[in-house]
Order: C-alpha cells, then sequence, then structure tokens
C-alpha cells in the first residue's frame, strides 16, 4: 500500500462511517415521530382523561414535553407526526421492532403491536375523482425509511395519494434531497407530467437537475430536525461566513460590556414555521426594560425585504416567546454600508409612548452600532492575506 491508498482508503472509511451514521440516526428520527403520531391518535380516541384535554392537549403535552426538556417536540411537529401516523400506517412493523418494549406499560387489552399495527381511523383525503379501491400500492417501510422526515413533511401536505405517490418514487429513484424535492412541487411537475405528451421527457429534465445539485452527507448531518433529535447545538459556523462571525462576536462583546442590563439569550436563534427555518443573528433581554432585542446583521447595504423580515421575526416572537410581565420585543437591522443602510427600532404595536420613549434611551443608538461594525468590517478585511 502506498501513501495514495493509504489517503484514498481513510477517506473512503469516512464517507461510509458518515453514512452509516445519517442513515441510523434519519431511520430513528422518522419511527419515532411515526410512533408519538400513533400515541396521540390512540390517546385521542381511547385515552382514560382525554376529556379533560380537548382541543388543548398537543399544547399541553407540547409545554411539559419543552418542561422536561425535551427539544424538536414543538406544536407543529407533534401536528405534523399525528399527520405522518395517518398517511403511512406500513410504518407500524419496523416501529414495532424499535420501541416495542418501550410501549408494554401501554397493554390496556391490547398488546403494543396490535396498538401500532392498527389502522389509522382517519384514512387521508382522497380527490374527488379517485374511486374505491383506486390508491396506489403503498411503498414498504424500509424503502420509505430511506427518506428524512424533512422529506415527509412535504409528502404529509400533499393529499393526492398518486401525486404522492409520484413525488415518493422520484425521490427515491434520483435521491433528491429536500430542496429538489420543494422545486419540483413548486414547479407542479406531477401536474406538467400529466399533461404533456412527452412524460419521459419531462421527468428526465427534472433528475438532470438533481443530478446538477448532489446531496452531501452534511446536508442531513445539519438538518435542524436531526440536530434537536440528537440533541446537538446549531452552532454559528454552520451558518455563518468568516466576516460575519467576527462582526458577530464584537458586537456581542460589545452589548455586554454596556452594563446597562443587557443578558446575552441565543445567536443564530432559529426560527421555524412549517418546515421553513430562519435565523435570527442575536437575540438579547434588557432585564430593566423587561423586553427582548432582535438583531439581524447584513453584510451588505440595506435591502427593502430585510424591513419585511424584521417584521416576520417580531410577529414571531410576539405570539410565541413573550413571558407574562414581558414588553413586545424590539427589532434592529445593521447593515455595512453606511450612505445607504437605514436603521431603525420597530415600534409597531407598541402603545404605551411612555414605554417607547424609555427604550429609545436605554438601548444602544444604532449609529454606534453602525460605526462598531464599519470599524471592524475594515479591520478585518485589512488583515486578510492578499492573493498571489
Amino acid at each position: 500500500m502506498n501513501y495514495t491508498d493509504l489517503l484514498s482508503t481513510v477517506s473512503n472509511v469516512h464517507s461510509a462511517a458518515l453514512r452509516g451514521t445519517a442513515k441510523a440516526v434519519n431511520h430513528l428520527h422518522v419511527l419515532r415521530n411515526w410512533t408519538v403520531g400513533c400515541l396521540i391518535v390512540e390517546f385521542e380516541q381511547h385515552g382514560d382523561d382525554r376529556a379533560a384535554y380537548g382541543e388543548r392537549m398537543l399544547r399541553n403535552l407540547c409545554d411539559d414535553l419543552a418542561a422536561k426538556g425535551m427539544t424538536g417536540l414543538g406544536l407543529s411537529t407533534l401536528k405534523g407526526c399525528r399527520t405522518f401516523y395517518r398517511t403511512y400506517p406500513q410504518m407500524g412493523q419496523s416501529a414495532i421492532g424499535q420501541f416495542q418494549a418501550l410501549l408494554t406499560h401501554l397493554q390496556k387489552g391490547q398488546s403494543p403491536i396490535g396498538l401500532l399495527t392498527a389502522p389509522a381511523t382517519e384514512a387521508p383525503p382522497q380527490p374527488a375523482d379517485a374511486g374505491a379501491g383506486a390508491a396506489p400500492t403503498p411503498l414498504p417501510a424500509q424503502v420509505l425509511l430511506r427518506l428524512s422526515w424533512t422529506h415527509f413533511l412535504e409528502f404529509i401536505r400533499i393529499d393526492d395519494p398518486w401525486k404522492r405517490a409520484f413525488y415518493e418514487n422520484e425521490c427515491l429513484k434520483g435521491n433528491w434531497v429536500v430542496r429538489d424535492l420543494q422545486r419540483q412541487i413548486g414547479s407542479l411537475l406531477y401536474e406538467r407530467t400529466g399533461l404533456s405528451t412527452d412524460k419521459r421527457a419531462v421527468l428526465e429534465h427534472a433528475r438532470q437537475q438533481a443530478l446538477e445539485t448532489p446531496g452531501q452527507i452534511a446536508d442531513l448531518i445539519r438538518d435542524p430536525y436531526i440536530l434537536e433529535f440528537v440533541g446537538l447545538a446549531e452552532k454559528p459556523h454552520y451558518l455563518e461566513k468568516d466576516l460575519e462571525t467576527a462582526l458577530l462576536d464584537h458586537l456581542q462583546s460589545f452589548l455586554l460590556e454596556l452594563g446597562t442590563g443587557f443578558c446575552f439569550e441565543a445567536r443564530q436563534k432559529r426560527v421555524t414555521v412549517g418546515d421553513e427555518h430562519d435565523y435570527l443573528d442575536l437575540v438579547f433581554y434588557h432585564r430593566l426594560l423587561r423586553c427582548h432585542l432582535l438583531i439581524d446583521l447584513k453584510v451588505r447595504p440595506f435591502k427593502h425585504g430585510d424591513a419585511g423580515q424584521m417584521n416576520f421575526y417580531l410577529n414571531y416572537w410576539k405570539d410565541n416567546m413573550l413571558a407574562p410581565g414581558d414588553q413586545p420585543p424590539v427589532g434592529l437591522i445593521l447593515c455595512t454600508d453606511k450612505k445607504q443602510t437605514r436603521v431603525d427600532y420597530a415600534t409597531a404595536g407598541l402603545d404605551q409612548e411612555l414605554f417607547v420613549s424609555r427604550y429609545l434611551v436605554a438601548l444602544p443608538k444604532p449609529e454606534d452600532l453602525q460605526a462598531l461594525i464599519e470599524r471592524d468590517t475594515a479591520a478585518w478585511l485589512q488583515n486578510q492575506p492578499s492573493e498571489a
């Protein structure tokens, strides 16, 4: 064996190990979510105290799981698990093999095997023109488990079983990553194929598009749902470039050094609505004003869409993140081109004028933070090695 062989073999072993890790984690993640959905449906239909919860049950379950320190089982995920169970009953046997020992305490005249293999009572909706027995033959679980939870989130939104089966088959044939699936659903591949006289040409074009953007093992390992499932933090270096990292480091230190009540809360805070993820660069809490400061950094001139994005963050925060007694959050957009920068605190919806005046005095001036960014950007660029 020469050195080239050694290097190649070590690289191949490493890649094989990563593929095995990703496959095992994804397998367990999907089966966990299916089993959670099964348990929710079982409770809703047969739980002894289900009447005490009613429609509030899922939200109570979400809050109680969070209190136990469990991440990745928010309200939208729990609803998705329930729909997943109803849409893919064939996952039952695989779930039995994984979780049967943990479900033995649920035996009340019904074994865990009976619980997990019982067909969902509410079948997924059928298209209006689908007749009896018209549903496609479901794919076996061992084949479907090659797909990720994020794939299934796309599938369960499709009511038509034939359309769903079409995209399942194409994903498996072409090893589509989720962005390929989303692109083809968005471009109406199923409908275009049905209307086209040359269906093979339409499908070949779609498959060629997927080949042009091959997925990486790291894409799955760094999927936010996978990170939550295995309990790993989402590291900033997954999401940022070097300059952005340096600027956020200095912004974070600067605000903490002000000594005026700022408490650091989060960096690259994930905001998830449905299966789409956005990231807030920095989140602070001001303990005197009892409000959050949401900072979005743009290493470029201001664009009008930045204001809409911040408004999205503020509305999400008000609906999902405020604790009792908190004032509405404050948004700050920071850009690096001073001539085109528009840095404004978001005041929409704040009814208490006194509070508006207080936070404008207590929070840092946008111009000070702007100067900090421009100074750090210039220093960072000056220290970069020149190209040969």
